[in-house]
């Protein structure tokens, strides 16, 4: 679980380094706003659920780490189509945002084990 751990952190990183180099304009600032919420609350609705007092607050609270990795994938499909360059980041981050949606729905699902 220790890699996971890592895995969100060093995705939440990736986001907060990707939105420097997004547009600027009100509908940017807005969703790079959240796409940086959603994106940090992975990782630390992770880091909480390894502190979960019981196997049900564990799934819980993988659920809710679920939900924010499916709603960063949102923000980045967003900012896929409204930009108009052609820098692969989008998708990368993406690809990342699928694999930790794929990983928490397994584990919550398994009940963490």
């Amino acid at each position: 679980m220790q890699d996971l751990k890592q895995h969100a952190k060093v995705s939440a990183l990736d986001v907060i380094r990707f939105c420097r180099t997004v547009p600027r304009g009100d509908e940017f600032t807005i969703i790079k706003r959240q796409l940086i919420r959603s994106a940090t609350s992975v990782a630390a609705d992770y880091r909480s659920a390894q502190r979960a007092k019981s196997k049900a607050d564990f799934i819980s609270k993988l659920g809710t780490a679920e939900e924010e990795a499916d709603e960063s994938l949102l923000w980045l499909e967003f900012l896929a189509e409204l930009t108009t360059s052609s820098n692969p980041q989008p998708s990368q981050l993406q690809t990342e945002a699928n694999e930790l949606v794929a990983i928490l729905t397994a584990s919550r699902k398994n009940g963490g084990g």
